[in-house]
């Protein structure tokens, strides 16, 4: 099992266009590929405090995350989506992604 964590820093004033691009369309789009959704959230103590989407997905593996990614990103839904969201300008100043693989800790719990 692995999980994929995502941080969107937000384009100045952009936070609410990345919260309603997330909200109203890509958990949708993850829905419908199977893709697990464990949470999401904005940073409240830290770098970036709400000033960033942050999430994070469950997969079974490598392959799995690259299937159903491709799945989501190429859904003609989501791309008018993405692209409808970004008529006012960039969302996204920056993105940090980062993989975590727990199995050395599974025979811990």
């Amino acid at each position: 099992m692995i999980v994929e964590i995502r941080e969107y820093v937000a384009v100045p004033g952009r936070l609410p266009a990345i919260v309603d691009l997330f909200s109203n369309h890509t958990a949708r789009m993850f829905e419908r590929y199977g893709v697990e959704l464990i949470s999401a959230g904005h940073t409240v103590i830290g770098e970036n405090s709400f000033g960033e989407l942050v999430y994070s997905l469950r997969f079974n593996d490598l392959a799995e995350l690259d299937l159903k990614w491709g799945q989501v990103t190429s859904d003609p839904e989501w791309q008018d989506a993405f692209a409808a969201a970004e008529q006012d300008g960039p969302l996204i100043g920056t993105m940090r992604r980062r993989v975590i693989d727990d199995t050395p800790f599974q025979a811990r719990r």
